[in-house]
């Protein structure tokens, strides 16, 4: 397994619709072991083919502690159901690093979604399980959590990363 790059906004491919993956292969479940292991390594609790500079429909989440993990492959995922009652949290992304915001989501989500094996699943989440879902089938679709933003507040965390990654390229040159 290999720990691969995330890309950082504003990179095009991550506000791109990512098409449906048709075959699981050897290939793509290599991708999801490597996203696995970046997620792990950056840290965080979730991740997206597209974080990584690969445009199709797969992510990679575990929201369990570091002694317990319970690592999930989604495959296809769609949101099937959504709770009306939502909660407004905090919220990151590791293509946007150091940056938050107060995103509201639902608080009880249902996704249909393939697993490694090629077999439909569908499974019920609540709580910060239920946000990471709907994040990261975000970012599938094109949209980071800056997009559930106020256009001021994501204007000044898109400045923020341009500025703090001009400063990393200049301390590099």
């Amino acid at each position: 397994m290999a720990v691969l790059e995330i890309l950082e906004a504003p990179d095009t491919r991550l506000t791109t619709v990512c098409p449906r993956v048709e075959r699981i292969d050897a290939p793509l479940l290599r991708l999801l072991d490597d996203m696995l292991e970046t997620m792990y390594a950056a840290p965080g609790v979730g991740l997206a083919a597209p974080q990584v500079g690969v445009l199709t429909r797969a992510f990679v989440a575990d929201v369990g502690e570091e002694d317990n993990r319970s690592p999930i492959f989604l495959i296809n995922p769609e949101l099937v159901w959504r709770s009306d009652a939502t909660t407004l949290a905090e919220e990151g992304c590791l293509s946007l690093p150091k940056q938050f915001g107060e995103v509201a989501r639902a608080d009880q989500v249902r996704v249909r979604y393939s697993d490694r094996q090629g077999q439909d699943q569908e499974l019920a989440a609540e709580g910060l399980l239920a946000r990471c879902l709907q994040h990261e089938i975000d970012h599938l679709n094109g949209v980071l959590f800056v997009d559930h933003l106020s256009m001021l507040k994501r204007s000044m965390i898109l400045r923020r990363l341009s500025k703090a990654k001009r400063t990393r390229s200049n301390a590099s040159a």
